[in-house]
């Protein structure tokens, strides 16, 4: 095994597949999970149109997530004020402000999901899921990187498992109204701007998961990374998707399109499995989120003061950020949280993040990596 940045021998899994995994753990909560940012962004342009924007965002995922794991090899930024102070310089702040606000959203949705997930199943008061899952959050980000790390690995077989159940279900249940949507519905003229809009904000989980990539041994290693990273986040999304076309156009109105769906199965024991893996992608994005949050703060205190935050410190940073959530979620609710905040956020990253990126960060990677070449030269 080859050793990472931190010094420490990385397997073949860290290396790349982690990245992915943690990627993936991140885009699918809060929406693609239960399907209301499908329904939201690409169902609206019909069966064949929701299908070409999902694999344009597939594809800008990949490319996006190689450039920001090569970038944050190539300057060991593992946080994302790191990150942003080599490529923005002091414009690293302007990304901070969005980058809070878009976890305050983020975090939000995931806890209205969570909420809409507990009173569908159990019949509960909504904010007792939205309280379980942070609660679960809190001990998630307790622990720092490793406990992080377990999460992504183990949950992710089990998340993968169930989409794949979810789609032999639904194939055997209504596969000949699937087939019949998609020969009839046409496709919609806006696809592709579903497709940039939906990568646009999502893509930011490639900074969100930045504290992960440390077992990156070069710069051939963080794009493979990122290439992948893309098809194992977006693979579950198709075949969701495929699953959803069957009750087109109908379904584009309900809270939680799987919920629905499921009922449509009438399988109460898959019922429960599909709702356990939502909660468990929500836990999955929503530690990721708040421990970026945590990481910068650590890379701060290490660097200024030669000490790391305590686990008191994550613990208490987490409650905070999760109230804050908790009030956005019961004060606005999933769907107009989705509609309305997402997409402007997703103009915001275009603007600060990934045209800086795909323009001088490249410029910044070409030429940090011709500058050793040029000084061996001069060494000879």
């Amino acid at each position: 095994m080859k050793a990472g940045t931190d010094g420490v021998k990385a397997s073949f899994f860290q290396r790349f597949l982690l990245p992915g995994f943690a990627f993936k753990g991140f885009v699918i909560g809060g929406g693609y999970a239960t399907g209301r940012e499908l329904a939201e962004f690409f169902l609206v342009s019909g069966p064949w149109g929701g299908l070409a924007g999902i694999i344009l965002a597939m594809g800008l995922w990949s490319l996006i997530c190689a450039a920001t794991f090569a970038f944050a090899q190539a300057y060991s930024a593992f946080d994302y004020r790191s990150f942003f102070s080599a490529l923005l310089g002091r414009g690293w702040v302007i990304f901070e402000i969005a980058y809070l606000l878009f976890v305050i959203l983020v975090v939000a949705v995931f806890g209205a999901a969570a909420g809409e997930i507990g009173a569908a199943m159990f019949g509960l008061p909504v904010v007792v899921g939205t309280i379980a899952l942070a609660l679960a959050v809190v001990i998630g980000t307790a622990l720092g990187n490793a406990s992080v790390e377990r999460l992504f690995k183990f949950a992710t077989p089990f998340i993968y498992g169930v989409y794949i159940i979810f789609m032999i279900l639904a194939f055997t249940s209504f596969g000949e109204r699937i087939t019949d949507r998609f020969a009839l519905a046409p496709s919609a003229d806006d696809w592709a701007f579903g497709g940039l809009t939906y990568a646009s904000y999502n893509v930011v989980g490639a900074i969100v998961i930045l504290p992960l990539l440390r077992h990156l041994t070069s710069r051939r290693d963080a794009i493979v990374a990122g290439l992948v990273a893309g098809p194992l986040a977006m693979w579950p999304a198709i075949m969701f998707f495929i699953c959803m076309v069957a009750f087109y156009p109908g379904i584009e109105s309900e809270t939680l399109p799987s919920t629905f769906m499921l009922e449509k199965l009438n399988s109460p024991l898959f019922q429960i499995a599909f709702q356990f893996m939502i909660f468990t992608a929500l836990l999955e994005s929503s530690v990721g989120a708040i421990h970026s949050i945590n990481e910068r703060i650590d890379h701060v205190l290490m660097t200024r003061r030669d000490i790391g935050l305590a686990t008191g410190a994550r613990i208490a940073i987490a409650v905070v950020i999760l109230i804050g959530c908790i009030f956005v979620a019961d004060r606005f609710g999933l769907i107009a949280l989705i509609a309305s905040g997402y997409t402007a956020l997703a103009y915001i990253f275009i603007v600060v993040y990934i045209l800086p990126l795909m323009t001088l960060g490249i410029m910044k990677l070409y030429t940090k990596a011709a500058t050793p070449t040029s000084e061996a030269k001069v060494s000879a």
